[in-house]
């Protein structure tokens, strides 16, 4: 995401978190939203039995909570910083009066809010898919910006992938060891070499 001009940053306030700081909490009220200078937050949810499902990870140059801020709703799920780091905060109450009485950061955070909607919808559009093979081809081509070829690099390790995609880490792996069986990918450490990103597309349209 391209970053913010300094006239948005004069809007927020700058912030230290150590590693294991909370940005935020489950079910605490969204008064103001964050952008992730430098650092990654992972955000999370707790199930019933106390069991942790990662949701994103987010690090410099993503923002983080707007929609859930300018909706004035609660966080679902909590924020944790899992490197030192270092966020702009900004309270929603100013950053609405500031809207009402300029045009530019009214266009600025309505565009940011629309490419926060197609990565939700493309969210949905992942969960919605049968197996694992088509939700990993999913992440994989989410994160690639080639037409034939391309390299991603996993922000995340393989059993927090293997959570994201709602699966475990045997079954990632031997999906990710047939894809590569198949001359499909090559998979370095954490760096995943799409040999033929038109043949992973075709798969998701059959």
């Amino acid at each position: 995401m391209k970053s913010p001009s300094e006239k948005i940053l004069t809007l927020g306030k700058l912030r230290h978190g150590s590693r294991g700081t909370f940005l935020f909490q489950a079910e605490e009220k969204a008064g103001g939203f964050y952008y992730i200078q430098s650092g990654e937050v992972r955000v999370f949810k707790v199930d019933e039995n106390g069991r942790e499902l990662e949701v994103a990870r987010i690090g410099p140059g993503d923002f983080l909570g707007e929609a859930i801020a300018f909706g004035a709703g609660h966080f679902p799920f909590y924020g944790q910083a899992v490197k030192d780091t270092k966020a702009y905060y900004f309270d929603r109450n100013s950053v609405l009066r500031a809207v009402e009485t300029d045009a530019a950061i009214a266009k600025y955070f309505i565009e940011l809010l629309a490419r926060k909607c197609v990565l939700l919808s493309s969210r949905v559009e992942s969960l919605g898919l049968k197996t694992v093979r088509q939700k990993l081809i999913q992440y994989l081509l989410s994160n690639c910006q080639g037409s034939s070829r391309c390299f991603v690099e996993l922000k995340i390790k393989k059993g927090e992938l293997a959570i994201f995609l709602g699966t475990i880490s045997e079954t990632l792996s031997r999906n990710l060891r047939q894809m590569r069986n198949e001359g499909l990918i090559e998979v370095h450490g954490p760096s995943i070499h799409i040999k033929d990103c038109q043949k992973l597309r075709a798969e998701l349209a059959d």
